[in-house]
């Protein structure tokens, strides 16, 4: 039987001085005090950044998620992350990238913070509480990645999409037992999967009759007995 992946048990646009921080921040979210940044409200479907855009920043969701896919020259779409609030993207212009290798799509109302790639660098320099807030992050991408590559390298489609699903909802983060957000369409879900639209059919009339979860045409509810699938042998 396959271990639980870690990530499933943790727990306008001019620049601006951020003056304090929201009072509603949770304790481990950035402090942007005396960073420049731009503040930019997306509406749904809204284009973030498009795949071969110039690379010149880094930036935030600070509220709202983003989805990053990524097209082949075939012209086939995958979608390689879908991202919450708390999430820095972007950040491969630091390392030399010169372009975006992905497309960044926002999934909803989504504000996101941009910070030049300037800027970042002397912030990563000068702040080290900042410097390690960044590299928390990195590190956790990391692992991500990894446990998404033993994930579709072991798990059978209907794990991969429990596991979808109990991430989308940020299970393991202080919440209710039941989280609510916006339905998404099984055609995405299948794309993150990586498997077919009938196979997600399958598996979410399995979960809804299982009482994992409840969906209408707006939303969807992820309860965290959704768990017990990834236990299952």
């Amino acid at each position: 039987m396959m271990d639980v992946p870690a990530a499933l048990r943790r727990r306008s646009q001019m620049p601006t001085k951020r003056s304090k921080a929201p009072s509603t921040r949770a304790p481990d979210v950035v402090d942007w005090q005396g960073i420049v940044t731009r503040r930019v409200d997306h509406l749904e479907g809204a284009c973030v950044f498009a795949q071969g855009d110039a690379a010149s920043s880094v930036m935030y969701v600070e509220s709202g998620s983003v989805r990053l896919s990524v097209l082949s020259p075939a012209g086939k779409e995958a979608v390689v992350a879908v991202l919450g609030p708390g999430t820095f993207f972007g950040e491969g212009c630091l390392a030399g990238q010169r372009s975006r290798m992905a497309t960044a799509t926002a999934m909803g109302a989504s504000a996101v913070l941009v910070v030049d790639k300037a800027e970042m660098a002397r912030q990563l320099h000068e702040r080290p509480t900042f410097s390690d807030r960044f590299l928390v992050h990195m590190l956790a991408r990391n692992i991500r990645v990894e446990e998404d590559l033993v994930d579709q390298l072991f798990n059978s489609s209907e794990k991969r999409l429990a596991r979808t699903l109990l991430l989308l909802a940020r299970y393991g983060e202080p919440q209710p037992a039941t989280v609510t957000m916006p339905k998404l369409s099984q055609e995405l879900l299948a794309e993150m999967v990586g498997t077919t639209r009938s196979r997600v059919n399958f598996f979410m009339n399995k979960f809804r009759k299982l009482g994992f979860i409840e969906y209408d045409d707006a939303s969807l509810k992820v309860h965290s007995s959704l768990l017990s699938i990834m236990l299952h042998d």
